[in-house]
């Protein structure tokens, strides 16, 4: 058991070296993207949700069509891919890196991967799923598409990927804060009280 937990930590910090080595031209623009995604500084989240709106505002004005729009993503992905690793040492000055941010750039790195490893875990849960039990998969899949297919009738596609963004974007920032806990916690106690209220009656 020991020999395997090692193997898997061992899997694992390797996993998250190749990850920094491929990421280490990105180094200060993710280290600076991370401030603002946890909100170090009580406007961040007002900024981030404004340059949203407006890059959606942007879309909605222009009103490209999907290929355009798809082209348009893609080149600045690779001109962002091009220059970040050039430009970002002249202008954040990766030489001046502390202790602290080498260690939050290794946390960063670390929870990235795990977060790819649980990605994997539930699309290979979903394939066992559809082996083991076909017809709760087919009728779990059939039910969710359904769902996704209505709201998608109900709401305008680019403001429902403007919701979906903010909040992904936002979700950081709140978690960091304690403001997810938080409420879940008070949602949790109301359930359990209503719960109990239900048992009484009974």
């Amino acid at each position: 058991m020991a020999e395997g937990d090692n193997k898997s930590a061992n899997l694992l910090a390797q996993e998250i070296s190749q990850l920094e080595e491929q990421l280490q031209g990105w180094g200060e623009v993710i280290l600076a993207a991370d401030q603002v995604l946890r909100w170090e500084k009580p406007w961040f989240p007002g900024a981030m949700i404004g340059a949203v709106t407006v890059l959606f505002t942007m879309v909605y004005y222009l009103d490209p069509s999907v290929l355009t729009g798809v082209s348009c993503a893609v080149m600045v992905l690779c001109v962002a891919d091009y220059l970040v690793p050039i430009l970002a040492p002249k202008i954040f000055g990766s030489s001046k890196w502390t202790t602290e941010q080498q260690q939050r750039f290794h946390e960063i790195c670390g929870n990235l991967v795990k977060l790819q490893r649980r990605l994997v875990g539930w699309w290979k849960r979903i394939f066992a799923l559809k082996e083991e039990k076909p017809k709760m998969y087919f009728l779990s899949a059939i039910s969710c598409l359904v769902v996704m297919a209505w709201i998608g009738q109900q709401v305008h596609n680019l403001f429902l990927t403007y919701v979906i963004v903010s909040v992904l974007l936002l979700l950081p920032g709140l978690n960091q804060h304690g403001i997810i806990t938080k409420y879940a916690g008070m949602a949790k106690r109301e359930i359990n009280k209503l719960l109990k209220q239900k048992e009484k009656k009974n």
